[in-house]
């Protein structure tokens, strides 16, 4: 039976590329905001959800970490996607006819090195993929789009120039939404468990709560804060870690952490990416 993964953009965006890659052989079913991909999944249209998290360079995504908690979805898999900008044109432009180029503005932000070379207007849209569809529907050699190569198969462009992004590392990081968790063995290894918790009201509460991963040597990659019904007193934490939480150093960790802590909810357990494998090992070498 065909399987559906939702997200959040036009039809090329780089949520799109990163739910083809992978998941391949799966459907991808574009939504209009974060709350409609997720409700996707609840309804039952859509299997999972894409949603980003943060990017190596922008930081995190606004909002993704307050609607995570609330979702009623699971976090069952991480993705990590490359984003390649590249220069589109219709038939007939070439680098030397170009003027302005149309993109999202974090995406034109990181393309001011070719934008500079070629002394191209910046010109601010809704979304990557949505400048890609525009471009290719005023058929105007003078306009390009900043988009990816999956917007230029789909819209017919032509690429008039890849990786035209000034920062080679420029990630994005995706959590895998599904309307039940995964059930994994605690001997897995390299699994990560994301949480969130709010601290209690006391002094040097957060100090005391985080202090439980240390002595157990659980290792931190991910801590947010944010505030909860825009109350200044009232902070919640989004957490990724390493490990199972019925693993003897994590359920130590999370045991101390729930001393200071007023809530802590499990929102997933699941395999590390490869690509984060890959940096880990590149980081030990």
């Amino acid at each position: 039976m065909a399987k559906t993964i939702a997200f959040q953009g036009r039809p090329g965006a780089y949520s799109d590329l990163a739910c083809r890659t992978a998941y391949p052989s799966w459907t991808t079913l574009p939504c209009d905001t974060f709350e409609a991909a997720m409700e996707a999944v609840r309804r039952g249209e859509a299997d999972l959800a894409m949603m980003p998290t943060e990017n190596s360079l922008a930081g995190r995504v606004p909002d993704m970490h307050q609607l995570l908690p609330e979702s009623g979805l699971y976090v069952v898999g991480e993705a990590f996607q490359r984003v390649e900008h590249c220069l589109l044109g219709v038939k007939g432009s070439t680098l030397a006819t170009i003027r302005r180029a149309h993109s999202h503005a974090v995406a034109l932000g990181q393309v001011r090195n070719v934008l500079r070379e070629l002394n191209l207007q910046a010109v601010v849209e809704a979304d990557t993929a949505g400048s890609a569809e525009q471009v290719a529907q005023w058929n105007n050699t003078e306009d390009c789009a900043i988009a990816s190569s999956l917007a230029a198969e789909l819209f017919g462009l032509e690429i008039l120039r890849r990786n035209v992004e000034d920062a080679a590392h420029n990630t994005t990081r995706f959590y895998v939404m599904a309307p039940k968790p995964l059930t994994l063995p605690a001997g897995t290894p390299n699994l990560m468990t994301t949480f969130v918790f709010r601290v209690r009201n006391v002094p040097a509460a957060l100090f005391k709560a985080l202090g439980g991963f240390a002595t157990n040597g659980v290792n931190m990659t991910k801590l947010e804060s944010y505030m909860v019904d825009g109350h200044f007193t009232a902070t919640q934490f989004l957490c990724d870690v390493e490990g199972h939480p019925e693993s003897p150093p994590l359920r130590r960790a999370l045991e101390e952490l729930s001393f200071f802590s007023r809530e802590t909810r499990v929102m997933g357990v699941y395999p590390a990416a490869p690509f984060r494998l890959e940096q880990r090992a590149a980081g030990d070498d």
